[in-house]
C-alpha cells in the first residue's frame, strides 16, 4: 500500500483538473448489483470529517485519501489498495473517474466516522459497552469486503483499538457488576441480620409496636433493593429470603403467643379487680370510720398487686374504685369536720390550760410544780378532745412541760439516794488511804535518795487526788 499523503496539505487548485459541464439533473447513480451495500450507519451526533474529505458531502470531487488508495480503470471499476495488493470493490457507471472515487470515499468516510462514534460513545461512564462492542465488531467483520475507497490499514487499527478498549470496559463492567452484586448482597444481609436480631429479642422486652413496624420497613427495603438493586446470585437470595422469611414468621408466632398470653393474664386481673371493686362499694357506706379506713388500705394495696387489666377495663374498674373510696372518706372528712367545730371550744380550755402549765418551767419548787401540774393534768384530761388539726401542736407542747418536771424530780432522787451516797463515800475513803500511803512512799524514796522511786510516787500521787477531789465534788451533789 502506497503512503497515505499529508491530508494538512492540500494540493494547489491550479494542479486540479478542469471539472467537466454540470449534466443535466438525473438520478444519482448506484453501484453495480453485484456490490453489497456497506452496513447502515448507527444514528450518532454529527462527526468532523477529516481534513482530506469535501466540504460538500455529494460534490464529485474525490478527498486525497481516496485518490491515494483508490484507482478507477477504464471500464470504470474502482479498486481500493490494501497491504494485500487491489481489491476491487465496485463501478459507478455514468459517472467520471473522480465521480465514482468521491462516492466510494465517502463510504470510507462513513466507516471511519461510525468508529469514531463508538469510541466517543466509549468513553462515556455509563457507555453501553455491549452494543458498542457489536457495533464495532459488525465494522471489523464487514471491513474485508467493504465496498470503500480510503486508508483501510488505519481503519483496522483503529478498529483492534476499539475491540481492545471494548474488552477493557467489559472486564471493568463485570467487576463493577460482581462488586454491586456482592455489595447488594451485603446490604440484603444487613436486612436479615437486623429482622433476625429483632425475632431473637427476648419477649418480655421486647416493644411489639415499634419492633412490628421495623419489620414492615425492613421488608418494604427488601422488595425495594429486589426491585431496583443489581441482581444477586440466585442461590444466595434464596438462602437469605429462606432467613429473612424465617425471622418475620417466628416474631409473627411470638408476637401472637404473647398477646395470647396477655390476654389470659388481663382476664385474670380483671376477675380480681371486679372483686375488690364490689367490695370497695360495699363499705362506701359504712360510718365505722376506723376499720373502714384499714380495709380501704388494705384493698388498695390488693389492687397495685394485682398487676394490669387492658387499658379499657382497668380505667373503668380504676373509676369505680376511687367513686367508692370518695364516697367513704368525704363522708369521714364531712363528720370530722362536723367534729372538729364542736371541739373549737375545748381548744380554748386546753389552751388556757396550756399557758398555765408552761409557767411552771424552769422548775424553781419541785413539790410546787408537781402539784400544780397535777391539778392542770386533771382539767386537760376534762376537757375533752380537740379539733385533729391541732391535737399534735398542744400535745406536744404538754409533754415538754412534764418532761421538764420530771427531770428534775428524777436528779433530785439521784443526788438523795442512799445507796448512791454509800459508795461515794466509801470511795472517798479508799482514796484518801491511798493517798497517806503514797505521801509515806515519797517520803521514803525522797529519804533513800531513789530518783526513779520519788518520781513513781509523785505520779501516783497526783492521780489519787485528782481523783479525790472529784469524788468530794459527787458526794457534795447528793448532800444538796
Amino acid at each position: 500500500m502506497s503512503e497515505q499523503p499529508d491530508q494538512a496539505e492540500q494540493p494547489d487548485q491550479a494542479e486540479q483538473p478542469e471539472p467537466a459541464p454540470a449534466p443535466a439533473p438525473k438520478p444519482r447513480p448506484v453501484p453495480k448489483p453485484s456490490a453489497v451495500p456497506h452496513p447502515p450507519a448507527v444514528p450518532h451526533p454529527p462527526v468532523v470529517p477529516p481534513a482530506s474529505a469535501t466540504p460538500s458531502p455529494d460534490s464529485g470531487v474525490p478527498s486525497e485519501e481516496a485518490r491515494a488508495f483508490g484507482r478507477v480503470a477504464d471500464d470504470g471499476t474502482v479498486f481500493v489498495r490494501t497491504d494485500d495488493g487491489e481489491r476491487e470493490v465496485g463501478s459507478y457507471p455514468d459517472a467520471t473517474p473522480d465521480e465514482a472515487l468521491a462516492y466510494f470515499g465517502r463510504k470510507h468516510e462513513d466507516l471511519v466516522a461510525q468508529a469514531e462514534l463508538a469510541a466517543q460513545r466509549l468513553s462515556v461512564p455509563d457507555a453501553p459497552v455491549p452494543e458498542i462492542g457489536r457495533t464495532v465488531a459488525r465494522l471489523r467483520e464487514s471491513l474485508p469486503t467493504a465496498q470503500v475507497v480510503g486508508d483501510l490499514h488505519t481503519l483496522a487499527r483503529r478498529l483492534d483499538e476499539l475491540t481492545e478498549a471494548v474488552g477493557q470496559r467489559r472486564k471493568e463492567a463485570d467487576a463493577e457488576r460482581a462488586a454491586a452484586k456482592v455489595a447488594a448482597a451485603e446490604r440484603r444481609g444487613e436486612l436479615v441480620a437486623e429482622t433476625e436480631g429483632i425475632a431473637d429479642t427476648d419477649p418480655e422486652r421486647i416493644q411489639w409496636k415499634s419492633s412490628g413496624d421495623r419489620l414492615r420497613e425492613l421488608f418494604d427495603a427488601w422488595k425495594e433493593q429486589q426491585r431496583s438493586g443489581p441482581r444477586i446470585d440466585k442461590g444466595t437470595e434464596d438462602d437469605l429470603w429462606k432467613r429473612f422469611g424465617h425471622a418475620r414468621t417466628t416474631f409473627d408466632r411470638l408476637r401472637r403467643q404473647h398477646f395470647a398470653q396477655l390476654d389470659q393474664r388481663h382476664g385474670e386481673v380483671k376477675l380480681a379487680k371486679e372483686k375488690i371493686v364490689k367490695e370497695a362499694e360495699a363499705l362506701a357506706t359504712s360510718r365505722d370510720w376506723g376499720p373502714t379506713s384499714t380495709a380501704y388500705r388494705a384493698l388498695m394495696d390488693r389492687w397495685k398487686a394485682a398487676g394490669r387489666a387492658s387499658r379499657r377495663d382497668d380505667d373503668a374498674l380504676w373509676k369505680r374504685f376511687r367513686a367508692a373510696q370518695d364516697q367513704f372518706f368525704g363522708a369521714r372528712a364531712a363528720d370530722n369536720a362536723a367534729q372538729d367545730e364542736e371541739f373549737k371550744a375545748n381548744l380554748a380550755v386546753k389552751e388556757a390550760l396550756l399557758a398555765d402549765a408552761e409557767k411552771l418551767v424552769p422548775v424553781t419548787d419541785l413539790a410546787t410544780a408537781k402539784g400544780r401540774l397535777r391539778d392542770i393534768q386533771d382539767r386537760w384530761d376534762a376537757a375533752g378532745k380537740v379539733p385533729r388539726a391541732d391535737m399534735g401542736r398542744i400535745d406536744k407542747r404538754m409533754r415538754a412541760v412534764e418532761e421538764a418536771v420530771r427531770t428534775v424530780d428524777d436528779e433530785r432522787w439521784t443526788r438523795s439516794n442512799p445507796e448512791t451516797r454509800a459508795r461515794a463515800e466509801g470511795a472517798l475513803g479508799q482514796l484518801e488511804e491511798s493517798i497517806a500511803a503514797l505521801e509515806s512512799d515519797l517520803a521514803d524514796a525522797k529519804a533513800a535518795g531513789d530518783a526513779r522511786a520519788e518520781r513513781e510516787a509523785e505520779q501516783a500521787l497526783m492521780a489519787r487526788r485528782a481523783w479525790l477531789e472529784q469524788v468530794r465534788q459527787a458526794a457534795d451533789d447528793h448532800a444538796h
